[in-house]
């Protein structure tokens, strides 16, 4: 009974502290929150162009596409799998010296930005590649008959044709990618990760903490809710 009056008292004091918001100085917070949108939205953009130039070409080299190739196809899909395969933490570590060497920096948002990028474009692609697969076969060799190019297939049949389940991709992909910065502030990369551990964890201010998970469980939230919004409208099935 002692013990449990221990626990309750511990857990009281926790949320006590959780809520008083006596630590957050809420300029850092908006900074913060800040430097996560700045390392989530320009990543963003550049996994969508790259991850789409690598999905169309991961399916248009499969086997009966316009492009076909295996080895081309192989490489490529060898390629995707293994950086979608590496830790966040560890490419982070492994692309220093590459990032250095075209950021002039390994510290703050602009030093996360590539690692960011790398990391997130192999598995948009890979989404890419799985939506254009959902092409019914019939629509992709309709065109073909009539004539079209590669060039007209992709524009006039695989990215309308995928839109919805491109926008819907690109969607779980920055949510994804709020998550990676979360784990660069760790190591200084800044933004809400930053915050959360490096002044919040490692100073024990619980309040802190719980205001940083709080932001991000916010911009996920809005992220997904216009992410759908998006879908719904492009989709007109």
């Amino acid at each position: 009974m002692f013990n449990l009056f221990l626990a309750s008292a511990s857990l009281d004091e926790l949320f006590r502290e959780m809520f008083s918001f006596e630590n957050v100085v809420w300029p850092d917070v908006i900074k913060a929150i800040n430097e996560t949108l700045y390392m989530t939205f320009i990543p963003t953009f550049y996994v969508f162009v790259i991850g789409l130039i690598l999905g169309l070409l991961l399916f248009l080299t499969g086997k009966g596409r316009s492009l076909e190739n295996t080895w081309v196809h192989l490489i490529l899909s060898g390629i995707i799998n293994i950086f979608r395969a590496i830790p966040f933490i560890i490419l982070l570590t492994l692309l220093m010296p590459f990032t250095k060497a075209i950021m002039s920096t390994i510290v703050g948002p602009k030093g996360a930005i590539p690692t960011l990028i790398i990391s997130a474009a192999p598995f948009y692609a890979r989404l890419v590649d799985i939506a254009l697969n959902e092409i019914p076969s019939g629509v992709i060799e309709a065109a073909e008959s009539m004539g079209a190019n590669t060039r007209q297939i992709i524009t006039k049949v695989l990215i309308p044709e995928s839109l919805p389940a491109l926008v819907s991709g690109i969607t779980v992909t920055a949510i994804a990618l709020i998550g990676s910065t979360a784990v660069a502030g760790v190591i200084g990369a800044g933004g809400l990760g930053n915050l959360a551990y490096l002044i919040g964890y490692t100073r024990n201010k619980v309040d802190i903490i719980f205001v940083a998970t709080v932001a991000i469980l916010i911009l996920v939230f809005i992220i997904q809710i216009i992410g759908d919004r998006a879908t719904k409208a492009i989709d007109k099935r």
